[in-house]
């Protein structure tokens, strides 16, 4: 009888625990930035707080998402993933997708859309649990955060003030205000970001809340 209560008391603990885990987190703006480990599409570990010493820009993604699918086609979030590589920015692109969901990869998928949308993040990472969209507060596909080389989250939201529905398929990217490739120089210097939160817009990330 003390095996099994002993057993209920754990499990219910667990339980308590993965429950506090998956609600959606809201990391404040000039704060530290909420540290995570996950694996990359090529099995590695990647930890932000090793990072630290480089500036850091997180791509929330879903290659099915009809927003996250216009960024890519028309080559503009890779012009944007080309500018942070040249001024030594890592760009971190993080797939939420739990199994079964839109948007859910296998490394081998991740590393071929890569290729084959000339993409250059410095790693796919794969975030199957939502644990680390959670932490981020992450709600959509794209949602984007600057990370400066100290450490502290500069700005969270949207990629641009184009918004979502169809005045987004109709807008021209070339006209529209891209808030991380417009203050990537800020970023770089470690200052506080002119614009540093918006309302992320695209589709929502498919986190598993069973």
């Amino acid at each position: 009888m003390k095996i099994f209560i002993t057993l209920v008391a754990t499990l219910s603990i667990s339980s308590f625990t993965y429950a506090a885990d998956i609600k959606l987190q809201n990391p404040s703006i000039n704060e530290k930035a909420p540290n995570f480990v996950a694996v990359d599409s090529y099995g590695k570990s990647i930890q932000l707080s090793d990072l630290k010493g480089s500036p850091v820009i997180l791509e929330w993604t879903n290659h099915d998402c009809p927003y996250v699918a216009r960024h890519y086609n028309e080559n503009n979030m890779q012009s944007i993933q080309k500018m942070a590589h040249d001024a030594g920015v890592i760009w971190l692109s993080i797939i939420s997708s739990t199994p079964g969901d839109q948007g859910h990869i296998s490394p081998e998928k991740a590393n071929t859309l890569t290729d084959s949308r000339g993409a250059s993040p410095t790693h796919v990472l794969l975030d199957e649990s939502g644990e680390v969209g959670m932490l981020y507060g992450a709600k959509t596909t794209p949602h984007m955060y600057m990370i400066d080389a100290n450490g502290i989250l500069r700005y969270k939201g949207a990629i641009d003030d184009i918004g979502r529905g169809m005045q987004f398929f109709n807008a021209s990217f070339d006209k529209a205000i891209n808030y991380v490739s417009s203050q990537m120089d800020q970023l770089i210097a470690n200052q506080s970001l002119t614009i540093n939160s918006t309302t992320a817009y695209g589709c929502s990330v498919k986190y598993n809340y069973d």
